[in-house]
């Protein structure tokens, strides 16, 4: 892929703080013209940098209470159960992220819960059932002090 350019990072940028700017908006913050930027954005789609756009949602505000860090180790890393782990994992509606990671443990999962009852008497217990899951750990969130989105660093 070719390298970003700097009005690259700033549409990029501009994107992830607020992805409900104007092309225009968007064209004045890269220093470009709103057809230039159209054509950058539709670039950035097609190059896979752009892969969605996307409202963050405030999950208190739904009732979730709880969020949670979910590390699990598993078993065995046979194709079998993997793949069955991975299905399960996707249908699952509490879990929002799942990154499988090097090192121990395998798994880091991001969890919602209505409350520690609900993540304890639910979320944990079908966890637990999951092909291959050999131990879990959480570690409940208390206070976030920076979430997504990622802003992309300038080179």
């Amino acid at each position: 892929m070719p390298p970003l350019s700097a009005s690259d990072v700033k549409l990029l940028t501009a994107l992830q703080q607020d992805a409900r700017l104007t092309t225009a908006e968007l064209a004045e913050r890269a220093g470009l013209s709103s057809s230039a930027c159209w054509r950058r954005l539709k670039a950035l789609e097609e190059e896979g940098y752009i892969t969605g756009y996307h409202a963050r949602v405030d999950p208190h505000r739904l009732g979730y209470a709880v969020t949670g860090f979910v590390m699990i180790t598993v078993a065995s890393h046979q194709d079998e159960d993997a793949t069955a782990f991975e299905a399960a994992i996707r249908l699952m509606p509490e879990i929002t992220a799942c990154h499988a990671v090097s090192g121990t443990p395998d798994f880091i999962v991001q969890i919602v819960a209505e409350g520690l009852d609900s993540y304890a008497d639910g979320v944990l217990m079908r966890l637990r059932r999951l092909p291959g899951v050999r131990e879990i750990k959480t570690s409940f969130i208390l206070k976030e002090l920076k979430g997504v989105p990622v802003i992309v660093p300038p080179r």
